[in-house]
């Protein structure tokens, strides 16, 4: 028997505030007639605005020590940067959607350059010592087969768990309904954590090995995203879902797009339909690489917006606009290799996004996590010309 400690209703997580860490910013903010949250709507809406929504999607780890910027004022993290570099913000509400307790994680062996660890997904990972940013090599999973899946939603998964109560009140004074800056709910994961739970070579086999207890994995990821939605989405005009799934890769999906149509897309039109219910059209969910076999699916389930949109792994974003009109939107597309090729790179791929500014139902970023191989007056050469191509005029 599993026993839990009570414990009261928590408030659900936002992007944190750095400004109250006193964070002088480095650059001036992008001038405008309109608030950021009109912006931002009337921009993913395919309606005129004063300027481009100005953001940015963040660094590798190793940018914070190797950019002078970073390094000499004291900017560790991505949403310090984001105040620092004066972006538009775009917070979001999240909630306890996934497992709870995490996993305990600890070092199981070390050897000359790496660790064996168990990660907080139960996942058995060897990681560099010096924890550069890298993907872990994982080498096993917690979960195998249904009678371990059984052990871990029972304990790890429960819908009544205390935690999963919402307290609204701080949230509704924190984020008030005349808040100038676009506020989003957090959707969280339908089958990408699944993946992280049980890897990728162990996802592709529990498809058909073991097909119920996959679906009934989604099932209850879906059922923790509804009971946090309903909890908060009455008190809140909120101005778009987010998610996130990393299913795909250059080559495409790493599951088969019949089991995507058949059982996960089932799950976002029952999120879809309590969104659509509180005013909420926008959803973007954060999958890299070729999306293209998926994204009929995704359109399905209500995910109209793709993000940050790698170009190398999928495609110029033009390309999807093409096929797919104003039933998509795309945030990122900004070329991460061509921030690393220099000065006239830059300028190049910046000119093929001018026309989708300009139709509306985009804002560019790098399509990724800036990598430490862009120099630093490179990125800086690319905001400026990101605020003169697209900012106020």
């Amino acid at each position: 028997m599993t026993t839990r400690t009570v414990q009261a209703p928590v408030t659900p997580r936002t992007v944190p505030d750095p400004r109250l860490k006193g964070i002088k910013p480095f650059r001036p903010r992008w001038k405008g007639a309109l608030t950021d949250r009109e912006r931002f709507n009337r921009q993913m809406h395919y309606q005129s605005v004063d300027r481009c929504f100005n953001m940015e999607f963040g660094y590798w780890d190793e940018n914070f020590t190797l950019w002078p910027m970073f390094a000499e004022n004291g900017i560790t993290t991505n949403d310090e940067a984001d105040i620092f570099l004066n972006f538009d913000l775009i917070p979001r509400v999240e909630g306890e959607i996934w497992l709870c307790p995490l996993f305990e994680e600890r070092v199981i062996e070390t050897r000359e350059t790496t660790e064996i660890r168990i990660n907080s997904d139960g996942l058995l990972a060897e990681v560099p010592l010096d924890d550069h940013d890298t993907i872990p090599h994982y080498l096993g999973s917690s979960i195998t087969n249904p009678r371990e899946w059984a052990n871990v939603k029972a304990e790890r998964f429960a819908l009544d768990h205390p935690v999963r109560t919402v307290n609204v009140e701080p949230l509704k004074l924190e984020h008030p309904a005349d808040r100038a800056y676009p506020l989003g709910v957090w959707c969280g994961s339908m089958i990408g954590k699944i993946r992280d739970l049980l890897t990728f070579e162990g996802l592709s086999y529990a498809i058909y090995d073991y097909p119920d207890m996959v679906e009934d994995m989604i099932e209850t990821s879906c059922q923790l995203v509804e009971k946090f939605l309903d909890q908060v989405l009455p008190h809140f005009q909120f101005d778009y879902a987010a998610g996130w799934e990393d299913i795909c890769y250059k080559g495409g999906p790493l599951v088969s797009v019949k089991f995507f149509n058949n059982v996960v897309v089932p799950r976002y039109k029952r999120i879809h339909q309590k969104l659509a219910a509180h005013g909420i059209d926008i959803w973007w969910i954060d999958c890299d690489g070729d999306v293209r076999p998926i994204l009929p699916g995704f359109l399905e389930g209500g995910v109209n917006c793709l993000f940050p949109f790698e170009v190398n792994g999928c495609a110029h974003p033009a390309e999807l606009f093409r096929d797919y009109g104003q039933e998509l939107r795309i945030m990122g597309g900004v070329d991460k290799m061509a921030l690393g090729a220099g000065r006239d790179a830059i300028r190049a791929y910046m000119d093929t996004l001018v026309p989708l500014v300009e139709r509306g139902g985009f804002i560019p970023f790098c399509d990724h996590r800036c990598p430490p191989n862009v120099k630093q007056d490179d990125y800086l050469y690319y905001l400026d010309l990101k605020e003169q191509m697209f900012g106020l005029k």
